[in-house]
């Protein structure tokens, strides 16, 4: 027989759902960039929990010491630069000559006399190069030459951070060693990449208010003016802050048995209190980048005009867009070999 109860049934208790999401990010948060660093993003932080040493070889030291890596070991790292440019012109392709031939011819009809004589010759030869590094000699890619480009990116990356680590170990490797034994953390350095594009938002969101106030006249002037580009700019210096505390996060993930999250974490404890000394040393690395574009690049313009100036039949010739995709490989190992190294120097004196 049913029995009346006398019980209350206990109402069910309201959850917050706003705290719960909250309470979860800042968990979240906490894993990925970790307890233990002195700073605390938009928190002044004390200096005597801010004291973080860090003692870098001189900029003209690094280079050198760059240099001596790669030209000691130029059959692993240079060979590895012939193997991505030959896979990058047979998948993508190499600059189009035609495109270039039409800017060049362009330059000269609409200049007409006024690039007479050396002085003439060169200021064409720095017009043709800034037009080159603006806006490239490829035509829009495919998204197959899209994929395929950033995939050879990404091997030569890990390619060459395999080997410097091999060589650095004091083992003796070989090219084909690094080619095929570094693929093993491609999807975490994808990861890794796909983090690195999140932080990236804010300066999304700057070249989508730049783009919708241009269209608007926002820009012309005024105080509007001034308080977007003040906008802009913290969003920009977010993103770099950002950026900053993760890109040695793409050589930590190498480490086999890493975690994407545990490679962002261990970054940021790395970088925390050192931000400003290791950007003047990307910018340093920016400036001695083009630099060589400049040194190799305008010469072979002004090469280029005089060979087919004199032999027509060579026109055909891709002198320029082959320059420009060896330029391209040269400057990622470099560029590769210049990080890594940084990268040393600031483990090294971290665990002394």
């Amino acid at each position: 027989m049913p029995t009346n109860s006398n019980k209350k049934v206990q109402p069910v208790e309201k959850t917050n759902l706003g705290k719960q999401a909250a309470v979860w990010i800042q968990k979240i948060w906490r894993r990925i960039f970790g307890p233990k660093t002195p700073h605390r993003s938009f928190r002044m932080t004390r200096r005597r929990d801010a004291v973080r040493t860090l003692k870098l070889p001189g900029y003209l030291a690094l280079t050198h010491e760059v240099f001596r890596i790669i030209f000691t070991h130029k059959k692993l790292l240079l060979g590895l630069g012939v193997v991505y440019f030959v896979l990058y012109g047979i998948l993508v392709g190499v600059g189009s000559q035609e495109t270039y031939a039409s800017l060049s011819g362009l330059l000269k009809e609409s200049a007409g006399d006024a690039f007479q004589g050396v002085s003439g010759s060169l200021w064409q030869a720095g017009i043709l190069f800034t037009s080159i590094a603006t806006s490239g000699l490829n035509e829009a890619l495919t998204p197959t030459q899209q994929i395929f480009g950033a995939l050879l990116f990404i091997m030569l990356w890990l390619s060459v951070v395999w080997l410097l680590r091999s060589i650095i170990a004091g083992k003796k490797v070989k090219m084909r060693d690094g080619l095929y034994n570094s693929g093993t953390p491609l999807f975490a350095s994808i990861v890794v990449v796909l983090l690195i594009l999140l932080q990236l938002l804010p300066v999304g969101i700057a070249l989508v208010g730049y783009t919708a106030a241009s269209s608007t006249g926002l820009l012309v002037g005024g105080v509007e003016a001034m308080l977007f580009w003040i906008a802009a700019s913290l969003l920009g210096l977010l993103s770099l802050y950002w950026i900053l505390s993760s890109f040695f996060a793409l050589i930590i993930v190498t480490i086999p048995g890493t975690y994407p999250l545990w490679a962002m974490q261990t970054s940021s404890k790395l970088v925390s209190g050192r931000r400003v000394q290791l950007l003047m040393r990307l910018i340093w690395l920016g400036i001695i980048t083009a630099l060589t574009w400049v040194a190799v690049l305008v010469p072979m313009i002004l090469v280029d005009a005089g060979l087919k100036s004199l032999i027509p039949v060579m026109g055909w010739v891709p002198f320029v867009p082959l320059t420009i995709l060896i330029l391209s490989s040269w400057s990622i190992i470099w560029g590769c070999t210049y990080v890594y190294l940084l990268y040393r120097k600031v483990v090294d004196n971290e665990s002394k």
